[in-house]
């Protein structure tokens, strides 16, 4: 398949007619003819309310065909903003008024604070009426009155150079930034899963990551419509439900984050039967690190090739991948998966490798700059390299191994400890499913290591049997100090465990 998509409604003229591109467990199909005149309709409708190429579309729906469609559908006529639907009033009011929406898109008949926030910014509103009876995610938008959104407009198809999609950075240590991204960028990222994962329009692909995010909108939604395969969009990722829906939908493939492919994970001696009639050819995991021994139990469990991946918004996704086919290395995110990477110091120079540094890309999948934010891009960017903020090393083989984010590297007293590598040794205990190690202050070094744990099912630990087991094989000051032992890990809105910020949540700081 040659890579000549540059756009999002590019991506959507792939599929043949007739192929199905988008479902959901229990509905409708919705073809590719039926998802290109939908797209083209929505189009209409927004452009004959003076939404336009790079006017800014905020979005709030629970995931789902109809989300999956509204960015669709969206990014090609205007510029997508898709927002978590759980955000509270204020941080909805934070978000529309950085991103300086047009429009805002709710269900009908959903309450959420976003509408009052709306309202009080003055900020239109557009309901989404869903009609699944014709195929899944089909939809109309009630509009306000066509006065209080502006003069109409053309719909004319987007160019590679148009915004589709804003996100913002996760802000755990400052004030989150805008990033725009281009139909370029997210249409390069697109092939670049899709040659990874070697997709195919016999794909099919169980949506589980939540469609607010880059993960789930690139690599779960339109890297498989780039192939010209099958997108089957489940409510949200649903731990009891997920064996079900591989019964169901009898999927090729699903792309989850670890705090998911862990849960699946222990309900899978429960679901010998939907184990058994699987037709995935592999997993894919992404967005944070996927303990090796998590990836040993999922190839035992499903016996197929697990792909570990590496991304991050600003590079609509994809940076580095293992490969499908060929050498996988558990422990690494594998070579580039799309963009150049380099491991570089402080001057930007590369280092050699086996030596550490930080990991930084180039490529026509990376954002073009940070949006009014001239002192992130000074930091940024170096030469037309992007600084990931992730510090890593590379082998001989090109293999990028991340040793931790820079901002979460803990300083103890001078002593700089990956937080990564202590889950890795600690996650080797018989015990444990779930390991998240991360700073906590000190009075005298500044930072010292602690550690949560979740054990497994009926499996029996003691904090001081878990130092002791760390202590046989990792420096003594890189033991953790202290050791929680939890029912359940706070997790981000993604389902991302976020060592930034876990000492205060806990209850250490």
């Amino acid at each position: 398949m040659t890579d000549t998509a540059s756009t999002i409604a590019e991506i959507l003229k792939i599929g043949a007619d007739d192929a199905p591109a988008l479902s959901s467990p229990g509905g409708v199909a919705l073809s590719y003819r039926a998802l290109r005149a939908h797209a083209a309709k929505i189009a209409s409708a927004l452009a004959a309310h003076g939404i336009g190429h790079n006017d800014r579309v905020a979005i709030v729906l629970d995931n789902g065909p109809e989300m999956a469609t509204a960015f669709l559908s969206v990014a090609s006529a205007a510029t997508a903003a898709p927002l978590n639907p759980t955000y509270r009033a204020e941080e909805f009011e934070f978000y529309l008024t950085d991103l300086r929406a047009k429009l805002l898109i709710v269900a009908q008949g959903k309450d959420s604070p976003s509408i009052q926030v709306a309202d009080k910014l003055g900020i239109p509103i557009a309901r989404l009426v869903a009609h699944p009876e014709q195929g899944a995610g089909s939809f109309d938008l009630e509009f306000p009155s066509a006065a209080s959104t502006g003069p109409a407009k053309k719909a004319t198809p987007p160019s590679p150079d148009d915004i589709a999609l804003v996100l913002h950075t996760s802000g755990t240590t400052s004030r989150p930034k805008i990033v725009p991204l281009a139909h370029r960028n997210i249409a390069a990222s697109a092939a670049n899963i899709r040659r990874t994962l070697a997709l195919t329009a016999s794909d099919r692909n169980l949506v589980i990551m939540p469609l607010f995010h880059i993960h789930g909108l690139i690599a779960a939604l339109t890297a498989p419509l780039s192939a010209g395969g099958e997108v089957s969009c489940s409510p949200g990722f649903n731990a009891l439900k997920f064996f079900g829906w591989l019964s169901e939908v009898r999927p090729t493939w699903y792309t989850g984050v670890p705090t998911m492919h862990q849960a699946i994970l222990l309900r899978a001696a429960n679901n010998p039967d939907a184990i058994a009639g699987h037709r995935l050819r592999f997993i894919r995991s992404s967005s944070s690190a996927l303990p090796p021994t998590v990836i040993a139990e999922l190839e035992r469990v499903f016996g197929v090739p697990v792909v570990e991946a590496y991304g991050m918004t600003e590079a609509a996704h994809q940076m580095a991948s293992n490969p499908l086919s060929g050498p996988r290395k558990p422990g690494t995110v594998g070579p580039s998966g799309g963009p150049e990477i380099r491991i570089a110091d402080t001057t930007g120079a590369t280092v050699p490798r086996g030596a550490t540094g930080e990991i930084v890309i180039r490529g026509p999948n990376v954002m073009r700059e940070y949006e009014n934010n001239p002192k992130a891009n000074a930091d940024a960017f170096y030469d037309g390299w992007f600084r990931t903020g992730d510090q890593g090393v590379m082998d001989d083989d090109g293999y990028v191994s991340i040793t931790g984010r820079l901002k979460e590297i803990i300083n103890r007293g001078g002593e700089k400890i990956s937080p990564r590598e202590v889950d890795e040794i600690i996650m080797e205990h018989p015990a444990v499913h779930q390991c998240v190690t991360f700073a906590m202050p000190h009075d005298m070094l500044g930072e010292d290591v602690a550690a949560a744990i979740v054990l497994r099912q009926g499996a029996q630990a003691s904090d001081r049997e878990l130092r002791d087991f760390a202590a046989t094989r990792l420096a003594a000051f890189k033991v953790p100090r202290k050791i929680l032992i939890l029912n359940e890990i706070p997790v981000g809105a993604t389902g991302k465990l976020q060592r930034i910020g876990l000492a205060q949540k806990l209850g250490l700081a």
